[in-house]
């Protein structure tokens, strides 16, 4: 395998994951954005950030970026290089909106647009590289493949498939100003479930496929969950407390992937914004049907930087 170009430029949406009772496996992309360009070189290498997470990430080889595309040449045989690297992110940090997962799919997706054979890094490749990156597959596979997606494991096996979004969800994203490692989150949760919660949120996930394909009058029921979000109440209670309030009043609340950022499945009105009070930030982001993608010269990144 040769590294036949020396730079891409990939574009990476932001994800929500769990989606309610879809826990470690439904997840949705949204149209707010990271763009990386990759430039191979024969130099150390150096990562330039801009924008989230800028003057906090590392700007060399541990960067996350850099180690998903490293890993997707290892993967194939191809030869490393040195690497430059310009971040324009978009997508908040420790807010539960699969900033890690995007950082990993762009690096795995730039290191197919660097070689020789790219369909040596086909799809299905590069989410179990992801899910080994991350763990579970439930960003990663948003993230790649756009829209809603179910993911799962099959053994070792990460597994996705594409749901079809009804055009008339909208949604409403909720970003507080306080952060949440994803490790605290996990730790939140018991090691057991009791039968009936399971029950409960099987059903439920089988009532959200159906919610968000052709039924959006029913993601109210279909968004309710039992195995994580109260579970976690303690590590972000302003996020859970929201969510609860949201769901009294008839909005599809839930938290977003290990949170503390709220996603609502419906769209807000402007007096139901006025109240969130100024730790809340909010966006009205469309669904990303594209998942990741390559963009040619001059798109997102300048030149001049």
């Amino acid at each position: 395998m040769r590294l036949v170009h020396d730079e891409v430029r990939v574009q990476v949406p932001a994800t929500s994951a769990n989606l309610g009772p879809g826990f470690d496996s439904f997840g949705l992309a949204h149209t707010i954005h990271d763009r990386v360009r990759v430039r191979a070189t024969t130099g150390r290498t150096e990562v330039r950030v801009f924008g989230e997470g800028a003057g906090e990430v590392p700007d060399g080889d541990d960067h996350l970026v850099v180690r998903a595309l490293r890993a997707g040449l290892d993967h194939v045989g191809a030869p490393q290089a040195g690497f430059s690297l310009d971040c324009e992110n978009a997508i908040p940090h420790g807010r539960g909106l699969g900033s890690s997962a995007a950082a990993v799919i762009a690096g795995l997706v730039a290191a197919r647009g660097l070689i020789s054979e790219p369909e040596a890094l086909a799809d299905d490749v590069l989410l179990q590289l992801a899910t080994e990156f991350e763990g579970h597959p439930d960003n990663a596979a948003p993230a790649l493949l756009g829209g809603a997606t179910v993911a799962w494991m099959d053994g070792r096996q990460a597994r996705a498939a594409r749901l079809e979004v009804d055009p008339r969800i909208e949604l409403t994203v909720l970003i507080p100003t306080e952060r949440l490692p994803t490790s605290r989150a996990r730790a939140a949760l018991p090691a057991t479930v009791s039968h009936a919660d399971a029950a409960f949120n099987a059903g439920r996930a089988g009532l959200l496929t159906l919610a968000l394909t052709s039924r959006p009058d029913l993601l109210l029921p279909a968004t309710a969950d039992r195995l994580h979000q109260a579970q976690r109440a303690d590590a972000m209670m302003a996020s859970v407390a929201l969510v609860r309030r949201l769901r009294s009043e008839g909005h599809p609340a839930v938290i977003s992937g290990a949170g503390p950022t709220v996603l609502v499945l419906s769209a807000l009105d402007g007096a139901t914004v006025a109240g969130l009070g100024p730790e809340w930030s909010v966006r009205r982001p469309g669904i990303d049907t594209d998942g990741v993608l390559p963009l040619t010269a001059g798109s997102g990144i300048e030149n001049s930087r």
